[in-house]
C-alpha cells in the first residue's frame, strides 16, 4: 500500500530553520506531483507549495515564497521542505501529499501523510 511518512517537525525559535522530510513508498514516485500542505489549529488546510514529478517546477504560496524551498530525490523516493526565517504564523501540522492532477486542486490529492507538527516560539 502507499505510504507517505513525514518527519523532521519540532519546536524552533522564530527566525530559525527546520527541514521536513517525506518518505514515499508503494507508488511510482517519479511520476507523481508532490506537495506540502499545513493546517494550523482552528484553520483550514492550506497549500504551501508543490514540486513537479521531475523536480523542475516548484510553486509556493505567497506567505512562504523566498523562505521555504521544496526539493525531491526521486532515487530515494523522498521530498523535502526546507523552511527558513520561520515565523510564529508558520506553526502548524505539515502534511506531504501526492497528486496526478493540478497542484492547487486539493480534491485531486490521492495520498496524504499523517503530518508532522511544527511549533514556532516567538
Amino acid at each position: 500500500q502507499v505510504q507517505l511518512v513525514e518527519s523532521g517537525g519540532g519546536l524552533v525559535q522564530a527566525g530559525g530553520s527546520l527541514r521536513l522530510s517525506c518518505a514515499a513508498s508503494g507508488l511510482a514516485f517519479s511520476i507523481w506531483t508532490m506537495a506540502w500542505f499545513r493546517q494550523a489549529a482552528g484553520k483550514e488546510r492550506e497549500f504551501v507549495g508543490h514540486i513537479s514529478p521531475g523536480g523542475v517546477t516548484t510553486t509556493y504560496t505567497d506567505s512562504v515564497q523566498g523562505r521555504f524551498t521544496i526539493s525531491r530525490d526521486n532515487t530515494k523516493n523522498m521530498v523535502y521542505l526546507q523552511m527558513r526565517s520561520l515565523k510564529p504564523e508558520d506553526a502548524a501540522v505539515y502534511y506531504c501529499a501526492a497528486t496526478r492532477g493540478r497542484p492547487l486542486d486539493i480534491s485531486r490529492y490521492a495520498y496524504w501523510g499523517q503530518g508532522t507538527q511544527v511549533t514556532v516560539s516567538s
